[in-house]
């Protein structure tokens, strides 16, 4: 578990230098419509996209709590896997060293 911990902060980091890059240096929507105006840019927002929302039914389903799940999908749709790693992360911290309860969350046994 210590592994899955140390790869979700690896991928936090790398979000959040990317983020920060991309907002600093880039034009968001000017370089969006020019990744839209092309079949593979298309492809990888889809792709993206199916990713984030597999992601986050599983976020839906390990989750007691709609409005707390419905804050976490809006986020994972506007930050990508940037809060999919802060999740991933604190699952793992609140899943007291038990695969089952990291996996399904409220739905695990005892």
């Amino acid at each position: 578990m210590k592994l899955a911990k140390v790869i979700s902060l690896l991928g936090l980091l790398a979000m959040s230098g990317a983020l920060i890059y991309g907002f600093a240096g880039g034009d968001f929507f000017g370089e969006g419509g020019i990744l839209l105006g092309m079949p593979w840019g298309i492809v990888s927002l889809v792709d993206l996209y199916v990713g984030f929302t597999l992601f986050s039914g599983w976020i839906i389903y390990r989750e007691p709590n709609w409005p707390r799940a419905l804050v976490w999908v809006v986020l994972m749709m506007t930050l990508g896997f940037w809060a999919g790693s802060l999740y991933t992360f604190l699952a793992l911290q609140n899943s007291g060293d038990d695969w089952n309860r990291f996996w399904l969350g409220a739905r695990a046994a005892g």
